[in-house]
């Protein structure tokens, strides 16, 4: 019966001994192991590995693509001793595990903290050479290749290297943001005073064009009612003159009648003559037209 727990106590500890021994190295990380303290191997590749419990510690370390974000962005002067705020960020991943362990340890945070000052200093001495308007617009990919240049050599000591420089947004301190929008509002108020101008010229040159053109139709028109008009006068006349002349006396006759129709145009017209007078001629003349018409003149004149 002892013999019996004593063989169950040494399959115990057996099994404990194998599971503290053995250990699975994850394909996102890589495995470090130290024997009393001092850095022994490098698994890089995943699987199931071995080592001596008490003897050995296995340190486990993340080969991913890691981000730094800017912890505190800071006030950066420019060439011009403007003071713009920087927000940044990179991206980097363990190269080296055991320079990665010896430096930083096995903390992430240990490396971060001085990777991080190191980042805000390369920005400072680099932005200072620029001005807001190059950090702004067309020199900032500049500033970021050269702030991962000057990382790239310096993060070798760390055992990491860098991916990626970026820089998230650009701000100007609080007292220079509100004299920077007013100097925007002044230039975008100039520009669209400008447009304007050239938009009421262009309006007066169309429209003094169209009045030009409406001027010259009409007096076209004009000119071409005129020729019409004094065609057809002619062309009345010549008939006017081919059938006169043909009876005079009819054609005095036709003119007393237009006379006597442009007279009593209205049933309210009232004409007060001699009926002896030239104006009634023709209603004096014989036959019974001439005289009732005549009658018809002297009752309205009574």
């Amino acid at each position: 019966m002892n013999r019996i727990f004593v063989i169950l106590g040494i399959a115990i500890v057996a099994i404990l001994v194998a599971s503290s021994s053995l250990f699975i190295v994850d394909q996102r990380q890589v495995a470090v192991i130290k024997t009393f303290g001092e850095i022994k191997s490098v698994i890089t590749e995943p699987g199931l590995n071995f080592n001596w419990p008490l003897v050995q510690t296995v340190s486990m370390l993340d080969k991913r693509i890691q981000t730094l974000d800017n912890p505190s962005p800071s006030a950066i002067f420019t060439a011009e001793k403007k003071s713009l705020v920087i927000d940044w960020l990179l991206k980097w991943r363990i190269n080296d595990p055991r320079q990665f362990i010896r430096n930083n340890g096995v903390e992430q945070r240990n490396l971060e903290n001085r990777l991080g000052a190191v980042a805000q200093a390369a920005f400072n001495e680099e932005v200072t050479k620029h001005t807001v308007r190059g950090v702004l617009s067309d020199e900032r990919a500049q500033v970021m290749r050269n702030v991962k240049t000057r990382l790239e050599d310096e993060s070798k000591q760390f055992g990491i290297e860098i991916i990626d420089v970026r820089i998230k947004r650009v701000d100007f301190v609080p007292e220079v943001t509100n004299s920077v929008y007013n100097r925007m509002i002044s230039e975008r108020k100039q520009v669209a005073n400008q447009l304007r101008a050239q938009g009421e010229a262009i309006r007066d040159t169309i429209r003094a064009d169209a009045d030009k053109q409406v001027s010259v139709i009409v007096a076209e028109a004009a000119l071409d009612a005129q020729k019409t008009k004094g065609g057809a006068d002619a062309q009345a006349t010549q008939i006017y003159g081919d059938a006169f002349g043909r009876d005079p006396k009819f054609a005095q006759f036709y003119r007393n009648l237009e006379a006597y129709r442009a007279s009593f145009s209205n049933k309210s017209d009232l004409v007060v003559v001699d009926s002896n007078s030239d104006f009634f001629k023709v209603m004096r003349g014989s036959g019974g037209a001439g005289a009732g018409a005549a009658d018809a003149a002297s009752a309205k004149k009574h």
